[in-house]
């Protein structure tokens, strides 16, 4: 029986989308520098990563958790949950350029190897959101128009709203238009995706300055 049947998903309660009371922004979008945002964000992966230590009696931040870690990384694809992957990568660090495991250096094979081994475990309905924190977390590893537009949604996909890829396609369009600014001041997706184009102009070097 794999760790999947054993720990079923657990789905915290997901908050409507508001302002974050430590940045101000929506909250997701000053994720994972902000604390606030990281909270709440983090609570998707924490809930069943704290249901599995309880389950191997592990405790966090001990051996036990790294030990656990590697373990997880080890297991057959499917073994343990996805979002228990995902947390186990970032306890650990790669051996070659040191960074978070599987989101290091661009140019790391070692992480390029964790990164694409971590997709062969997934569910549909959160692939989205799933890789919008990815790209949050290791934004050097993305184009930032990408990383913009995912910072933009992310919101949205916390409180288990569906973007479409051609929604997100739309939100970066409007992106690489220079209405960053503009898009986030919007609080539907529907609205990120419909906002008129004004003429195009270069992507600015920080869209939050």
């Amino acid at each position: 029986m794999s760790a999947d049947e054993r720990l079923p998903h657990r789905s915290p309660d997901r908050p409507a989308v508001k302002p974050c009371s430590t940045c101000g922004e929506l909250t997701g979008r000053g994720y994972p520098s902000c604390l606030g945002c990281a909270e709440v964000v983090d609570e998707r992966w924490l809930a069943d990563w704290r249901e599995l230590l309880a389950a191997e009696r592990a405790s966090a931040g001990s051996e036990s958790e790294r030990s656990l870690a590697a373990r997880v990384l080890s297991a057959e694809a499917g073994t343990f949950a996805w979002t228990c992957g995902d947390w186990a990568l970032r306890l650990r660090r790669c051996e070659e350029c040191g960074g978070e495991l599987g989101a290091g250096d661009p140019v790391c094979l070692h992480c390029a190897a964790a990164d694409a081994a971590r997709w062969t475990t997934s569910a549909a309905a959160d692939h989205m959101l799933r890789l919008a924190v990815l790209a949050l977390r290791a934004p050097h590893r993305r184009r930032m128009s990408v990383v913009y537009s995912l910072r933009l949604v992310l919101p949205f996909l916390i409180v288990g709203s569906a973007v479409t890829r051609s929604q997100l396609r739309a939100v970066r369009s409007g992106v690489l238009a220079g209405r960053y600014a503009d898009l986030a001041e919007l609080d539907h997706v529907v609205a990120l995706a419909n906002l008129p184009l004004a003429p195009w102009r270069r992507l600015p070097a920080d869209p939050e300055g």
